[in-house]
């Protein structure tokens, strides 16, 4: 009878070493949720400027994005203007992998999708990913900063 009450007080042992692991995890999550809060709120906060795309310079120009309460969505692009028009977009830093190619977020959509669709609407008003608003928003600022640049 004892080695049966042993074996079972140490089941229940066990049942509480895995709900302290998940409530550990549980706190970690929510933790880490509650200090990017801040950085999501001023990243979905942002807004735009209208740009005048048939008033571009020829040249190269960066712009960035850099959050000021998170730098976790922090974006860099470039961009190349030729005879007027926005001939290229790169993405230097943010949605890509390592060998710089633009990861799929959302419905397999990536942020060189949305540069196309500004392309083609000569606007950044234009639909975001689903799943991946706040990320669409910093890189569309980023081109915004560097539109600016190409007006100047």
């Amino acid at each position: 009878m004892k080695k049966h009450a042993r074996q079972k007080g140490g089941r229940n042992m066990w049942w509480v070493v895995l709900l302290i692991i998940v409530a550990v995890i549980a706190a970690g999550l929510a933790v880490g949720v509650l200090l990017d809060a801040p950085g999501r709120k001023e990243a979905l906060d942002l807004t735009f400027s209208a740009i005048d795309f048939k008033n571009l310079k020829d040249g190269t120009y960066t712009g960035e994005y850099q959050g000021t309460k998170s730098h976790m969505r922090d974006t860099k692009v470039e961009i190349s203007v030729s005879a007027g028009n926005v001939s290229d977009i790169k993405i230097l830093k943010g949605a890509v992998d390592t060998n710089g190619k633009a990861v799929k977020m959302g419905k397999d959509q990536t942020i060189s999708e949305v540069f196309q669709n500004v392309l083609q609407s000569q606007s950044l008003d234009v639909d975001v990913i689903s799943g991946a608003t706040i990320t669409t928003k910093t890189h569309l600022k980023a081109l915004e900063q560097a539109l600016v640049q190409a007006q100047k």
